[in-house]
């Protein structure tokens, strides 16, 4: 409804979050803090990749198991000129050792139209399969002799669905809000047309863990597609996987074996690492360790950044790995063959250990244990170094236990890491500033007492808590967070739920519904809850929130009656649960009116909000949020129902107390001074309507950033009063800006955007009759 203020779900009486509400827009509210902008004029389409099976509908993203990498994209955009690279291909190991197997690959490839065009490199976890193929990818792409190159980590079908889906909106010019749709077109663009330049083009699908992964799902029920690109003679496809199964090969698919290094290549690698660091060691020394690593190269490098670091010759090396192996065959990791993950998972303890005897000493394992939680690909350098990431260090510094943990020494701590060669760190990049891999994060999970592991993950959900934004403006870190909490979630889920929900899941629900997507933020709720409801039972304070936010994005998503059911429902139970005048049980009796008001009862809408106003007075106070934002809904709904004017009185009313208890930059007050404008235009003054939002734009542009949604809304708001106000030659051009943002920012089918296009459609007729004339 035009300007209601969203409260949505809480999850303590001093956590609620509260909404704002705008003129003809949505409100959205959730756990914590200050809720932004109601008009929920979201923007992009998520992609998630790297989730196991789960089910989800009605548009939902469903998340399960590891999630590798998070996309959003927010276009329709004109299509990528060629030559054009999607996706990141890896940076070269340190010490790159050339191969036989790079040698091999080439030849297999061969020449355009001449050699079998897909390969598929197979082999043990930590052989370098990766690597290769990355060699290869960028020799292919340095030479000229590409016009596309896609690399795709390809761990899950959704993560392959996914990489495909956003070669298909650059590509393609796709839409990014039905990945399989996207996938599909840009698979079908591959294959080659009659009469049509040909595209030469190199698709890398690296790591593909399940042969059934490269079948995908539609959204039809029933309708699957393969994920396999298309044969083209011009097209060539290279894919690794650790699986050897018999659908991975066949007709036009060679097979190429890697292997672990060889004896010499082993000391070749070890010896040249060392070289650079300008240290030396004998060469049966070399041979002799690279044997005991059984010649894996991801343990080659470990123990190399060992030697160099530590000073320590590999005889002494040796020595360590026989001491430590019988125990850590014990806690080897299930991926790896068990010699070989003996001596991997040796060389990463020692490792470790190196690292602890750093300045600052002692902290490195208890660093590692938190990023061996998180996401893989990226977690945000303020997650590993915020308040919470640094009292975890600070109490495992035994050595100097009062000693407080500075931020600076916490990234000493990962530089540590970095340095024997554990984690990536590059500080440049801050929202993925740490990455790990998979077998190193097992590796330290692995060595978890169960109560250990849940007062990690603990830690870890606060330390993501503490970085996560109370304004989700950030767009870039918002959604590196989503990554890390679904990682954590993968990792960690009994851990969220032992003593309730975790706060950081509902944070994340907020977050992906303020992201544009409420149907997915509906359904995410549903399936918290459902988690959760085994743990804790349905009486319980957290699962009502859950079922709380899931009504709330329900209601979001356009489906106004069904929200106003399930809230009543809910009040029902937290009443009997919580009592009459808790604030959770107030917030629902708030959005229950505004669900009722939504569905046709603008009315009814005005008298629940007068009776809570009168309750919310008494138990919480004139300056509780909850309290504010029922006064501001009131006075919505008031001019909804027919009486702008008093709506302006007691908004004016509301501004000065907002003013008061918020400040000028709240996002609660900048909405009010929206509802307030809108409301000044209903009541017969437009021009004051124009003046005040025109103020407000330039306010919300310098909070927010100028594509937010309440940036667009506002915008949007202004030139249809602009043309109200009989300036209609520029309500048509800023309509018409609008509305390209909108489809650029949006997408063509969101409801904002065609919105915006029939308003633009309606002042252009204005236009076209008064006689004046439109710019283009």
């Amino acid at each position: 409804m035009a300007g209601d203020e969203d409260s949505g779900p809480s999850v303590t009486a001093a956590d609620t979050g509260n909404a704002e509400a705008t003129g003809d827009e949505t409100a959205v509210s959730g756990y914590r803090g200050p809720v932004l902008g109601q008009g929920a004029e979201r923007s992009g389409s998520v992609y998630l990749s790297g989730t196991g099976n789960v089910t989800a509908s009605g548009g939902a993203t469903a998340v399960s198991g590891y999630v590798h990498t998070l996309t959003v994209e927010y276009a329709l955009r004109e299509p990528a000129p060629w030559p054009h690279q999607v996706g990141v291909i890896p940076s070269p190991a340190r010490s790159f050792q050339h191969r036989e197997e790079a040698d091999r690959l080439r030849a297999a490839v061969g020449v355009e139209g001449t050699a079998a065009l897909s390969q598929v490199l197979t082999g043990m976890g930590g052989v370098g399969k990766t690597q290769l193929a990355a060699d290869y990818a960028r020799a292919a792409w340095d030479e000229s002799g590409l016009d596309v190159l896609v690399w795709i980590t390809a761990s899950t079908r959704a993560a392959i669905v996914s990489g495909y889906a956003q070669a298909g909106i650059e590509l393609c010019q796709a839409a990014p809000d039905d990945p399989d749709r996207a996938a599909k077109t840009f698979l079908a663009w591959l294959a080659p047309k009659p009469g049509q330049r040909p595209c030469r083009w190199l698709i890398v699908l690296d790591d593909v863990a399940d042969p059934g992964d490269l079948i995908g799902h539609a959204r039809e029920a029933g309708s699957r597609y393969s994920l396999w690109p298309p044969s083209s003679p011009h097209g060539r496809v290279l894919l690794t996987t650790r699986r050897r199964d018999a659908a991975l090969f066949g007709e036009g698919r060679r097979r190429i074996e890697v292997g672990l290094f060889t004896p010499d290549e082993s000391v070749a690698y070890l010896t040249a690492s060392l070289k650079a660091q300008n240290r030396s060691e004998p060469g049966d020394q070399l041979a002799a360790l690279a044997s005991d690593l059984g010649h894996l190269p991801l343990a080659l490098s470990q123990a190399a950044a060992y030697l160099i670091d530590s000073n320590q010759t590999a005889a002494d090396y040796r020595a360590l790995l026989t001491d430590r192996a019988t125990t850590l065959d014990q806690l080897a990791p299930d991926v790896l063959p068990d010699e070989q993950a003996a001596a991997c998972a040796a060389a990463w303890s020692l490792s470790i250990d190196r690292a602890d005897t750093l300045r600052p000493v002692g902290l490195a394992r208890p660093m590692l244990h938190l990023a061996a939680l998180l996401d893989a690909n990226g977690i945000p350098q303020d997650v590993l170094t915020g308040p919470r990431a640094r009292a975890h260090l600070a109490a495992a510094n035994l050595t100097a236990e009062s000693a407080p943990c500075t931020r600076a020494d916490a990234v000493r701590v990962l530089r540590s890491l970095d340095r024997l060669s554990l984690i990536d760190h590059t500080p440049d990049t801050p929202h993925q500033a740490v990455r790990i891999h998979r077998l190193v994060q097992r590796a330290a999970r692995d060595t978890h007492t169960a109560n250990e592991h849940n007062e990690a993950a603990r830690i870890a959900a606060e330390a993501l808590m503490d970085a996560w934004p109370t304004v989700d403006s950030d767009s870039a870190l918002v959604h590196a967070l989503l990554s890390n909490s679904g990682a954590l979630w993968d990792t960690s889920a009994a851990s969220l739920l032992l003593h309730g929900i975790h706060p950081v899941l509902f944070r994340a629900g907020k977050s992906l519904g303020e992201l544009g997507l409420p149907t997915n933020a509906a359904r995410y709720h549903e399936q918290l809850g459902e988690a959760a409801r085994p743990q804790i039972g349905e009486r319980h304070p957290d699962y009502l929130t859950a079922r709380h936010g899931a009504a709330f994005w329900t209601g979001l998503s356009g489906r106004a009656e069904q929200a106003a059911e399930e809230f009543a429902d809910i009040l029902a139970v937290r009443t009997a649960v919580l009592g009459s005048d808790h604030p959770d049980t107030l917030l629902t009796r708030h959005n229950l009116a505004r669900w009722r008001g939504e569905a046709g009862d603008p009315i009814g809408a005005v008298a629940a909000y007068q009776d809570l106003l009168a309750d919310e007075l008494r138990a919480l106070g004139p300056d509780h949020s909850l309290t504010l934002s029922t006064r501001n809904n009131l006075a919505n709904w008031r001019a909804h129902a027919g009486d702008p004017a008093t709506a302006v009185d007691e908004l004016s009313q509301l501004l000065a107390d907002r003013l008061r208890v918020l400040g000028s930059d709240h996002p609660h007050t900048l909405l009010t001074r929206y509802n307030l404008a809108k409301a000044r235009g209903e009541s017969g003054a437009p021009e004051k309507a124009v003046a005040e939002l025109a103020g407000l734009l330039t306010d919300w542009q310098q909070v927010l950033g100028v594509e937010h949604p309440s940036c667009l809304m506002t915008r949007n708001a202004l030139a249809n009063w602009r043309g109200v106000a009989g300036d209609h030659h520029n309500a048509v051009r800023e309509l018409r800006a609008v509305y390209e943002d909108r489809t650029r920012v949006l997408g063509r089918d969101h409801p904002h955007t065609q919105a915006t296009y029939q308003a633009l459609e309606r002042w252009t007729k204005v236009v076209g009759a008064s006689g004046e004339l439109a710019d283009g």
